[in-house]
C-alpha cells in the first residue's frame, strides 16, 4: 500500500497572549491544539469548521508559514518540521498555498507577467527570460486567462481573475500539494462554481493533491474525497464524503449538516440549535471542548479528553458516545 503524501502528528500551533499588569500568569491562544491526520495523493482533504476554529493556521502551520509549537509533519516520507531554512526552501517548490483573499497576496505594484515569472525565477524553472515568458503564458492559458494579460496589474482584474491568478502562481513550481485556504469565500456565488471546476480540472492534469479549507459545507462537499470537521483547534470528525453527509456522528457535525437546507420541499430536517457561543481558544474547556454546548453531554464530558475512535474503515470521531469504556455513560 502507497504511504501517505502527507502525514501530520499532534500538530500544535500555540501564540502567546501578552501578559498585563493584572495577569501575570502566560497564556496561550490554542489556535491548533493536537491534529492528527493524513492526505493521499491525488485526493481532496476538505477541512471544515467555523471561523476562529484554526483551520487557516493549520494550513500555514503545515506549510511552516506559521511555526508549530509542537507536533511532526512528514512529507514524501521526510520529516519537514526540523528542516532548516535553505532545506525548507526547496521542499517549498512541492507544497504551495493559495490564499483567501486574491487581491492582498498579489503584489498590486508587479504585473502578472512579473509575478509569476518571480516564482519561476525562485525556483529555478526553465533556461533563460524567453522560456520563462513562454511558461508564463501557458500558465494564464491553463487558468482560463489570456496571455495577453502578462503586462496587466492586478487592480485591473476581477476578483475572479485574481484567484486565477493566485492559482497560476501556486502550480508554476509544479507542486504535488496545494493547501486552498477558503479560495472562494471572498468570490461572488456566480464565480465560485467557475474556480472550484478549475481546481477539479488542475487536479486531472496535474496530478495534484489539495487540502481544501472552507467553512461553507456545500463548498467542501463539491470537490473533497474525504472530509475533516474541525472544533476550537482540533478534528472532531473525520470520514470518507459520503459517510460524514449521510451519517454525522459527532454532535457538531449534526449540528452543521442540519442548517444545511435541502432542495427537496418534502425532507424535513431537524434543526440542531446550539446554545452558547464557541469558547475562547485562549481559555478552552476542560475535557472535551464542545461540551458546553453539546446537547447530549455527560459529566464524563467535562473531565476527559475524548479520544479518536475509528468506527469504520478511514472513520474517526473524538466523542465519548462512541467509546467503549464510556458508552454506559450515555444509556
Amino acid at each position: 500500500m502507497n504511504k501517505p503524501l502527507l502525514i501530520v502528528e499532534n500538530l500544535k500551533t500555540h501564540f502567546p497572549v501578552k501578559k498585563s499588569f493584572f495577569k501575570q500568569k502566560k497564556q496561550f491562544v490554542k489556535a491548533v491544539d493536537g491534529l492528527n491526520f493524513y492526505v493521499n495523493r491525488g485526493e481532496t482533504l476538505g477541512i471544515v469548521g467555523e471561523s476562529g476554529c484554526g483551520k487557516s493556521t493549520m494550513g500555514r502551520s503545515i506549510l511552516r508559514l506559521i511555526e508549530p509549537t509542537e507536533g511532526r509533519i512528514t512529507f514524501k516520507g521526510e520529516e519537514i518540521t526540523s528542516l532548516n531554512e535553505r532545506d525548507l526552501r526547496k521542499m517549498r517548490g512541492e507544497m504551495q498555498i493559495v490564499f483567501q483573499d486574491p487581491f492582498a497576496s498579489l503584489n498590486p505594484k508587479m504585473t502578472v507577467g512579473a509575478i509569476l515569472g518571480e516564482a519561476i525565477q525562485t525556483h529555478q524553472i526553465g533556461q533563460g527570460s524567453r522560456e520563462r515568458a513562454k511558461k508564463v503564458q501557458e500558465l494564464l492559458v491553463n487558468v482560463g486567462l489570456s496571455p495577453s494579460y502578462i503586462d496587466r496589474y492586478p487592480h485591473e482584474f476581477s476578483g475572479g481573475q485574481r484567484q486565477r491568478i493566485g492559482i497560476a502562481r501556486a502550480i508554476a513550481v509544479n507542486p504535488s500539494l496545494i493547501i486552498a485556504d477558503e479560495p472562494v469565500s471572498a468570490l461572488d456565488v456566480s464565480v465560485q462554481a467557475q474556480i472550484l471546476n478549475l481546481f477539479q480540472d488542475l487536479k486531472e492534469s496535474l496530478g495534484l493533491t489539495y487540502i481544501f479549507i472552507a467553512h461553507d459545507l456545500s463548498v467542501v462537499k463539491h470537490v473533497s474525497d474525504r472530509i475533516g470537521v474541525m472544533y476550537l483547534g482540533r478534528i472532531v470528525e473525520l470520514s470518507n464524503k459520503k459517510g460524514l453527509f449521510q451519517n454525522p456522528l459527532h454532535p457538531y457535525t449534526q449540528a452543521l449538516m442540519s442548517a444545511v437546507p435541502s432542495l427537496d420541499p418534502d425532507v424535513k430536517k431537524e434543526r440542531i440549535i446550539l446554545t452558547g457561543d464557541v469558547p475562547s481558544p485562549s481559555n478552552p474547556p476542560s475535557g472535551c471542548t464542545f461540551h458546553t454546548r453539546c446537547p447530549f453531554k455527560q459529566s464524563i464530558c467535562e473531565m476527559v479528553v475524548p479520544r479518536e475512535i475509528n468506527v469504520a474503515e478511514g472513520r474517526y470521531v473524538s466523542c465519548h458516545k462512541y467509546d467503549d469504556e464510556f458508552e454506559e455513560s450515555f444509556v
